[in-house]
C-alpha cells in the first residue's frame, strides 16, 4: 500500500483517543482513523485491501513513543513498513513487536510508490535473509539492524531470547554467594 505522506507521527497513525485498550489487539479500525474519514485516503481504496507491506514517505513514526501505533499497523495486517527514515523509538517498538521496519533510499521509495500506484496488484517482496526488497524491475538492498533482523528471523521476543540462555543463567545463579539476592523458581 502506498502512503506518500512524509513526517507521519504516531498520533496520526493511532490517534490518542484510541489508547484506552491495554491489549495488543483491537486497534485495526483506529489506524489512521482521522485520515480515513477522507474518501480519497489510500486506506479507503479497495485495490489495496489485504496489503501486508506499507511503503511510506520519510520520517515515519515520529512523535511520542506509542507502541500502540505499531500494534494498530499489525492488527490491520501489515507485516512490513518501508521508509527512507524512521523515528528511532518507532523502529525499536516495531522490532520488539515483530513488525519489520526497513530503510531504503528515498529514490527507491519513490520508485516503489510509483510502481504500486500504477499497479496495485504488483507483488512486493521483502527478503529478510538477503536484506533485499523487490517489485517488478525494482531491486534494492535495505537496512535493518542485525539484532532485530536475527530476532525476527528466529521469531523470538525478548523473553524468548533470554530463555535461550537458561542454562548459563542457572549456572551463574548457582555460583553466586548465598548472601546475595537470587532467583527462586
Amino acid at each position: 500500500m502506498p502512503l506518500r505522506q512524509g513526517g507521519v507521527d504516531t498520533d496520526q497513525i493511532l490517534p490518542s483517543k484510541f489508547l484506552k485498550l491495554i491489549t495488543r489487539t483491537g486497534f485495526e479500525d483506529a489506524l489512521f482513523a482521522d485520515w480515513r474519514t477522507d474518501p480519497t485516503f489510500v486506506f479507503n481504496n479497495p485495490s489495496y485491501a489485504g496489503a501486508s507491506i506499507l511503503v511510506a514517505g520519510p520520517n515515519f513514526g515520529i512523535g511520542s513513543s506509542r507502541e500502540h501505533a505499531v500494534w494498530a499497523l499489525m492488527d490491520y495486517g501489515f507485516k512490513v513498513v518501508v521508509s527512507s527514515q524512521f523515528a528511532d523509538i518507532f523502529r525499536g517498538n516495531a522490532g520488539n513487536a515483530g513488525l519489520v521496519a526497513i530503510d531504503v533510499d528515498q529514490k527507491v521509495i519513490d520508485r516503489l510508490l510509483d510502481a504500486v500506484e500504477a499497479d496495485p496488484q504488483l507483488a512486493v517482496t521483502v527478503d529478510l535473509e538477503a536484506c533485499e526488497i523487490s517489485a517488478g524491475d525494482i531491486r534494492s538492498p535495505f537496512h535493518i539492524d542485525d539484532h532485530t533482523r536475527a530476532r525476527l528471523l528466529a521469531g523470538l521476543d525478548d523473553i524468548e531470547i533470554t530463555l535461550t540462555n537458561v542454562s548459563e543463567i542457572e549456572e551463574f545463579e548457582a555460583k553466586r554467594p548465598s548472601w546475595r539476592p537470587s532467583i527462586h523458581a
